[in-house]
Formats: C-alpha cells, structure tokens, sequence
C-alpha cells in the first residue's frame, strides 16, 4: 500500500464506517482479500468462513454449519475474532490481523440448512489496515461519481503518477485492435489519437487496453466512441472521445484514478511544458502503425 497519514485514515472512518461493502469477486481482487486464509477463532480453535461483507462497524459471513461452531459461539458467549487476510502489492508475505467481535445475528443462507449468515458486531475499532484498504476502496467508488468528467491530460508526470507503462496503447474497435495514443483520462471516459475517418468511427463499440506497473496488470474497459475531432496538421489523424460503460468500469481502475487525483489535490503540480513539434510527430506516428501479429 502507498502512504496513507493517520488524518486520511481517520477520515476515511468517519466518512464510511457504516457502508457495507459486498465482497463479490471484483472487490476481492481491487483488495487483494485471501479468503484461504480468512477464519473465525472462537475458543482459541480456527473455523473456516467466507466473508460476505464488511464495514467499519460490523461484518457477515458465511459459516457451515455441520462443523459445530455455532455451539461453540453459544458457549463463548458470542465473542469471537474474525481475521482477515490481504495480499498487498508491495509487500511479499500477506497482510493478516484480527478483529474482536460479537455475533449479534444468525440466520440460514439463501434457505440452506448447512449454511449459515451471521452478523458480527466489532467490539472496538478495526485495525488502521482494514480502515485504509477499505477506505480507499470505498473512496474511488464514490469520487466515481462525484468527480467522473474531470480529465486527466496524459504527460510524462500524469504518467508516472499513474503508473502507466505508456501513452502508446491498443483500441480494440468492434474487436479489432488498432494503434492509438493516449491524450486524456476520466473516471468516466478517454480520449485517444488514431488513423482513421470519422463517420466509420462515431457510435462505435470499443474496448481500450491500459497497461499498468506496481502491480503490473492489463485493464479493458468497454465503451463508445461518442465525437470525434480533427488533429491539426494530421489529416490521416483521428482524436476520439470514448464513453465508458459505466457498469463494467473495473474498481482498479477506479481505484488507480482515484489514487491520482488524490496525490495532485495536495500538491502544487507543474504544468507540462508542450512536447517539440518534432516529438509530437514522432508520436502521432506511432499511432498509425498497423498492430503486431
């Protein structure tokens, strides 16, 4: 995890301590949750569970219930601890800690008799770790909305930054691959520079490739090509402004995005001075190669 001060992660606890957030298999992989590794300790024996969601405040998983523990919470009186498990990218061993709580619920899972849903209540505060890998989380889904059109000019800064490989990326247009550079970022869409004519192009489905590094990891995002704009001096040339599809906008992404516009919100950033007219050719060149077998 990058750095979070103890300010960002109290108010992230503030903020969101009450939104449960459903562990489905896109959330898992933005967290990095185990859940091989994920149990609840009652008696000072370990039982396995799942988690189904999770707060600042409280949790609900699913547990077999021909193991016997729920006799076994009977007589703890309740009171178990529910650890939690996550791979972090910069860090090699996994991230484990527990959380004391109270079983204040119990009920059968989608009608099973075998499985059951309970709730647990925390009995204290969550570790500074769930907080801030909960919160970011949590963080990026909400600034989704409230920051979705703000854009992100792609220079060598906003790159870095990003952690883009590079602004040369594939466009895959009705599942073709085409050659494209990158000239901007949303949360809510892209542009990008192509060869190509614009009637062909307006209204066209599209899914554009990013490649990223820390962790490194490829992400499509599905969208449309909703204008197009003439690029000066580059008749060949095509600037398209893609929409994505807003349901299937992956949480890393969002997560990543939201991770930008958070560092810059305390900075002073440099403006980018505009790139040598010859550079910028050199550029534009590259996204008119044809895309490699």
């Amino acid at each position: 995890m990058g750095v979070t001060t103890s300010q960002q992660i109290t108010k992230y606890y503030e903020r969101y301590k009450s939104i449960h957030v459903t562990f489905t298999k896109e959330v898992i992989k933005a967290t990095g949750l185990l859940t091989q590794f994920v149990f609840l300790k009652c008696l000072g024996e370990a039982w396995p569970c799942v988690i189904y969601s999770s707060s600042f405040e409280q949790a609900k998983v699913i547990i077999n219930t021909k193991t016997g523990l729920l006799g076994k919470i009977q007589q703890a009186n309740n009171l178990v601890n529910l650890r939690y498990s996550f791979k972090l990218s910069d860090k090699t061993d996994p991230l484990m800690f527990f959380v004391s709580a109270k079983v204040a619920g119990s009920s059968p899972y989608q009608g099973s008799s075998e499985m059951h849903l309970l709730t647990l209540q925390f009995t204290q505060r969550p570790p500074d770790d769930l907080i801030e890998i909960m919160g970011k989380l949590l963080d990026a889904n909400i600034n989704s909305s409230k920051r979705r059109d703000e854009r992100i000019l792609i220079t060598p800064e906003s790159l870095r930054k990003l952690k883009l490989l590079q602004k040369e990326t594939v466009v895959f247009i009705q599942a073709v691959p085409r050659r494209c550079i990158l000239r901007d970022l949303s949360f809510s869409g892209a542009k990008i520079i192509m060869v190509g004519v614009a009637k062909f192009l307006l209204e066209k489905t599209v899914e554009l490739r990013l490649d990223f590094e820390d962790p490194r990891e490829s992400i499509q995002i599905p969208g449309k090509v909703v204008r197009t704009e003439d690029v000066e001096g580059r008749k060949e040339l095509i600037a398209l402004g893609i929409q994505f599809e807003e349901t299937q906008i992956p949480m890393n992404y969002k997560m990543r995005i939201n991770e930008y516009l958070s560092q810059i919100r305390t900075e002073q950033p440099k403006e980018e001075p505009e790139a040598p007219a010859a550079a910028a050719g050199a550029n534009e060149k590259a996204a008119s190669g044809e895309q490699p077998k």
